[in-house]
């Protein structure tokens, strides 16, 4: 485990380069990562949320919890938030326990939304629960029908998420009242989007949905070739999702649809399945696939700018600070990549912080 140089590996010499730092965890990242104040935060499925030096990748801390990690770190002031065996509340400077909100036998794989001094998250025992922020006391907890592992987002006092048990959501923060559900298909792992009063969200269905958020009315739906996974973002009026399944036939393809028709933009296959979370950058949007490749993509027609490749299978969402990459990896890696880009990720997954965030301005 720690870090490596961008030296050596297989990969021809373009790809090489494009590697500014990788750090070896234990086992395989499913986590996305949060880059605030020069850290990167990520999980592990070796149980270890890991604060790395962004410029460097060298570990400023290490905190254990009692499962694996399949959500990703919030951090808000001075503070992180991870989902795991408990909903984690730690100190942002070392890593230290503040509060542990604890669920027994069922886990967090959602990744927390943080509101006006309230924790959002959904639980493998059904339930999304708000949680003070500063103590992790209870203050509601919402029932489905299933696991939630979609994250919820919290836009003008209502909390969006997804559910095993074929549902989206609409809550209200404040009392965790039902406002509306929408049935889809199958179930919702996807994380909801929600620009100009539309969610937007994928299901296992095939199909990706756009909803009006104040009534939960279905506006326009696209069929997709595989199950979604990938949670959508949205950037210059335009909807960017991935699809694929891990079974036959996969669909490999990123979409980029019209977020007012779901008329499609361009499509792109990519080298195997896409369950990442697109993010766009300097007219660029980017993905990684489960064949261990990192596609960057023109963002109005879809041509590609570059691939980086030999990478593993790649579930993790990119998270792009100052020209820098931030990726997770199944081959138990941390990526910090070269993303021939200027700038920082500008689009609504990463604004409203969920599969991870950055504090860029």
């Amino acid at each position: 485990m720690g870090v490596s140089a961008a030296l050596g590996g297989c990969l021809r010499s373009s790809e090489a380069n494009r590697k500014r730092w990788w750090f070896g965890t234990d086992f395989r990242i499913r986590s996305s990562p949060t880059v605030v104040d020069g850290t990167v935060f990520v999980g592990s499925s070796d149980r270890s949320l890991y604060a790395l030096n962004a410029n460097d990748g060298e570990e400023q801390w290490t905190f254990d919890t009692g499962d694996q990690i399949w959500a990703s770190p919030r951090v808000v002031d001075d503070t992180v938030f991870v989902g795991s065996d408990k909903l984690y509340a730690l100190d942002v400077e070392d890593g230290t326990e503040r509060w542990a909100f604890d669920i027994g036998s069922w886990s967090f794989y959602s990744s927390p939304a943080v509101a006006n001094g309230t924790v959002f998250v959904g639980g493998t025992d059904h339930c999304v629960y708000a949680l003070n922020a500063e103590d992790g006391s209870e203050r509601w907890a919402f029932e489905t029908g299933s696991w939630v592992r979609s994250s919820p987002v919290v836009v003008d006092g209502t909390v969006y998420v997804g559910s095993h048990d074929n549902h989206v959501y609409a809550v209200t923060a404040e009392e965790g009242s039902e406002r509306w559900a929408f049935e889809t298909g199958s179930w919702v792992q996807s994380s909801p989007t929600v620009v100009d009063g539309t969610v937007f969200v994928g299901s296992w269905d095939r199909t990706v949905y756009a909803l009006d958020a104040a009534t939960g009315v279905e506006i326009w739906t696209v069929e997709t070739g595989g199950g979604i996974w990938s949670s959508p973002t949205v950037a210059d009026g335009t909807v960017f999702i991935g699809s694929g399944e891990y079974r036959e036939p996969e669909d490999t393809t990123l979409y980029a649809l019209d977020a007012a028709t779901g008329a499609e933009m361009w499509t792109v296959e990519t080298d195997a399945g896409v369950w990442s979370s697109p993010t766009v950058v300097d007219s660029t949007a980017i993905v990684g696939s489960l064949g261990g490749q990192i596609h960057a993509l023109d963002l109005q027609d879809g041509s590609e700018r570059w691939v980086a490749r030999n990478l593993g299978k790649i579930e993790s969402s990119p998270t792009v600070v100052d020209d820098t990459l931030f990726v997770g990896s199944y081959n138990h890696n941390v990526y910090a990549l070269d993303a021939s880009v200027s700038g920082s990720s500008e689009d609504s997954r990463i604004e409203h912080g969920t599969l991870g965030h950055h504090d860029a301005t």
